[in-house]
C-alpha cells in the first residue's frame, strides 16, 4: 500500500488513534500524541493542511517500530 499524499495532521492523528494515541499537547501548529499502548510512546506531528511525503514515513516508522509492526501492516491498519 502506498502512502496517503493528501492527508493533514488532523486527519493523521485520527488514523493514529486506532492504536490508541491521543492528542496530549498542542505548541503552535505541531500535536504531541501519546499513547499507553506497549509502553508509553510519544510522537509529534505538523498540523498542516498537507503533510510531507518524507516527514509522514518517518511518522509511521517510528508508530511501527514502537508496535512492532511491518510498515504494511501500520497502513493496513490506519488506512483501509
Amino acid at each position: 500500500m502506498k502512502l496517503p499524499r493528501d492527508i493533514s495532521g488532523v486527519d493523521l492523528a485520527g488514523a493514529l488513534g486506532r492504536l490508541g494515541y491521543e492528542v496530549t499537547h498542542q505548541t503552535g501548529s505541531h500535536l504531541r500524541l501519546t499513547t499507553q499502548r506497549g509502553g508509553e510512546h510519544h510522537l509529534t506531528i505538523p498540523a498542516h493542511e498537507a503533510i510531507r511525503v518524507g516527514t509522514l514515513s518517518a511518522i509511521l516508522r517510528n508508530a511501527a517500530e514502537h508496535h512492532q509492526l511491518s510498515r504494511e501492516q501500520l497502513l493496513e491498519e490506519l488506512f483501509s
